[in-house]
């Protein structure tokens, strides 16, 4: 399955980053560098590299939860491991463009992490499931149509508040990718959508 390989690679790459600060740099993403020396591939390494273990595991923990069943979905729906692909590594450059427009100018600005990608998959899976509880701080379970709801407001207010070191934008454009995305795979979708929403 493609999210063991994806988490595999991830805690591999992000282990050796941990001891290794000329490989974390070289894989960031960092805006500057992307823009003006042309390295675009820093919009999908960023994914693998983590800030520090509990970053790491928290980002695998949730891809994991919910990667495993958007699979299986997307399989069973006849889309196969390309829809699963596009998904995840299409929420990693869609969360990454905020910050390669607003802050290509700041030579010292640097963001790392998957959750923006896991972000797409967690609100496809609130797309498709919307009832379906998801767990609020690993504790209260809660409809994932109000945890989507309460997860954006608050990586709205987040990011305008700033001041702690997390890319909140990406973690928004992320999930707004993911739910969005069932309906550039079929737009016929959003029928599934409201009856899973309103049972009609």
């Amino acid at each position: 399955m493609m999210t063991y390989l994806i988490i595999g690679i991830t805690v591999v790459v992000s282990f050796m980053c941990f001891g290794n600060r000329a490989l974390f740099e070289k894989l960031a993403f960092i805006p500057y560098l992307a823009v003006k020396e042309k390295q675009w591939y820093r919009l999908i390494t960023h994914g693998f590299v983590h800030a520090d273990t509990v970053h790491l595991l928290v980002n695998m923990f949730t891809f994991w939860s919910f990667g495993v069943y958007m699979e299986f979905l997307f399989e069973y729906m006849g889309h196969g491991r390309l829809a699963f692909f596009i998904l995840y590594f299409g929420g990693m450059i869609v969360a990454s463009l905020y910050d390669l427009i607003k802050k290509n100018n700041n030579p010292y600005y640097i963001s790392v992490g998957a959750s923006g990608a896991v972000s797409a998959v967690l609100f496809s899976s609130i797309f498709f499931d919307p009832w379906g509880e998801i767990l609020l701080f690993a504790i209260i379970p809660i409809p994932g149509i109000l945890f989507g709801v309460l997860y954006l407001v608050y990586c709205q207010y987040m990011a305008k508040r700033g001041g702690d070191n997390i890319n909140h934008n990406a973690h928004f454009y992320g999930a707004v990718y993911g739910f969005l995305f069932p309906l550039i795979l079929n737009p016929l979708y959003v029928d599934a959508f409201i009856e899973g929403l309103f049972g009609i």
